[in-house]
This record gives C-alpha cells, sequence and structure tokens, in this order.
C-alpha cells in the first residue's frame, strides 16, 4: 500500500509506533485533486464497515426505579467494556438512553459500565482529547510543538449516563471520582501510555456541570462555538463550558516536556 511504504519510508508514525497511515493517504489525496502528484487509479472499493454500521440495538435489562441513598447500593463496581462481552451493552443503553445516541469513538477509546447489585446503573465514555481547544491549552501553559506530542495524554469525556430511573444523590460525582482514580491505570493496559489529565464540554443550555464541580473539576472556560471545518469566526454550533480535571499534580509539567 502506498501510504503504508510512505510512512515507513518517512519514519512517519504514532507515539505508539503505530504507522500514520490515515494521515498520509488523505495528504495524498489532497495533493493529488490539487494537480501536485498523479496518483495511480483506484484498484478496488476497500470494504467500509463503519458504512454499513447498523445502530445499536435495545438492550433488555431490569428498569425497576433504584430511589436511595449512595451507601445503599454499594458497592457500585466497574466495568471497562471495550473490546468484551458487555459492549454491546453499553452501545445499546447509550443509543436508547443518551440525549445525543450512541457514537463509534475514533481513535484511542474506553468504554465502562457501573454496575450495583447486579444491575447496571450508569455508563461512561472517554476518547482521545479534541487537538485544538482554547481554554484548555491556555490552562496548561504548552505550545504547539508540546502539545502535538503529548495530546494523547489526555482523555475526553465523550458520553456520561446515568440511566433515566436511577436517582441516587451524589452518585454522579462519586463516579466522577472512582474514574479519574482507575482511569490512566485502564488507559495504559491498553494502548501503552498514561492518562494525566481528563477533560470534558458542558452545554450550559442544558445542564448545569454540577457532579463535574462536586468532583472537584475545574472550569478552564468556554469554546468557541466554531467547529473544526469552520472557515469564519462566527459561532456555527452552541458554545460550551470545558472543564478540566489534573490527574497528577505534576500534569503541567509532565504536559509540557
Amino acid at each position: 500500500m502506498l501510504s503504508a511504504m510512505l510512512c515507513d519510508q518517512w519514519q512517519w508514525k504514532q507515539p505508539n509506533g503505530a504507522l500514520r497511515d490515515m494521515v498520509c493517504r488523505g495528504m495524498l489525496l489532497m495533493l493529488d485533486r490539487a494537480g501536485q502528484i498523479e496518483l495511480p487509479p483506484v484498484k478496488r472499493v476497500p470494504h467500509n464497515p463503519l458504512a454499513r454500521r447498523t445502530r445499536p440495538s435495545p438492550v433488555p435489562i431490569d428498569t425497576t426505579p433504584v430511589e436511595c441513598g449512595l451507601d445503599q447500593i454499594q458497592p457500585v463496581e466497574f466495568a471497562q467494556v471495550r473490546r468484551s462481552g458487555d459492549e454491546p451493552l453499553f452501545n445499546g443503553l447509550m443509543e436508547e438512553h443518551h440525549y445525543l445516541g450512541y457514537e463509534q469513538p475514533v481513535g484511542e477509546h474506553l468504554k465502562y459500565v457501573a454496575w450495583a447489585q447486579g444491575r447496571p446503573i450508569a455508563c461512561m465514555a472517554w476518547s482521545s482529547a479534541a487537538r485544538h481547544l482554547g481554554a484548555r491549552d491556555r490552562y496548561i501553559g504548552w505550545d504547539q510543538p508540546a502539545r502535538r506530542r503529548n495530546i494523547r495524554l489526555i482523555a475526553y469525556n465523550t458520553r456520561f449516563l446515568i440511566l433515566p430511573w436511577v436517582r441516587v444523590k451524589h452518585l454522579a460525582s462519586h463516579i466522577l471520582g472512582r474514574m479519574a482514580a482507575r482511569i490512566s491505570e485502564d488507559w495504559e493496559r491498553m494502548y501503552g501510555h498514561p492518562i494525566y489529565f481528563l477533560e470534558t464540554f458542558v452545554d450550559p443550555a442544558r445542564f448545569r456541570g454540577t457532579c463535574y464541580r462536586a468532583a472537584n473539576w475545574a472550569l478552564l472556560g468556554k469554546t468557541t462555538g466554531r467547529g473544526k471545518q469552520s472557515n469564519s469566526y462566527v459561532p456555527n454550533r452552541s458554545i460550551k463550558q470545558v472543564l478540566g480535571y489534573p490527574l497528577t499534580k505534576r500534569f503541567r509539567a509532565l504536559l509540557t516536556e
């Protein structure tokens, strides 16, 4: 494959050693369309499983209301379910009960299900961090080369779902605290590197972010409301709050080195 050969020749690799194949393919297509190079004719259209991916199916589970104190459902147990038999459970619950539905992550990511008394009560998804995020980048204080090197050491909380029949005071902040205590080790086990900082977005039109603040997440600022494909300074989507949580006191030194 041409792109893989070029990546290998140029030593164009990710920090984990994998070739930057998809980035190279995009660059080659861009140069071909600009008339700078001429790619050979397409031999075949590769199978794209994402194009044919069906939506996750609803999962039949016990929906009896859970309304009690946090101490009454302990112990709350957590399972990282990516690449496990419970991954369809996670996908189905997110699709059916999260207001944004399920979205297949791209790149590094982990999926968690929280259990209590043998029943799933919450789901949480984490993925690679946004490449450019002004409020976060100013908070960390890194320059562009450091950001490029170390962006992989930040995890982004993309989805957080407490199942709608579960009403347990302080459960959400408890889950966030437990996640902060284990996610770096889980990430290193899956991807070979730790996590030093967590981030998320909160849409103030829908949520107040109370559970994050209760779990000591810091308000870093706001998004600009412009997506990465925006060609102007005019917001084209909702402006969200940016919250962050360091997993070590040395996060700035580790992320800027």
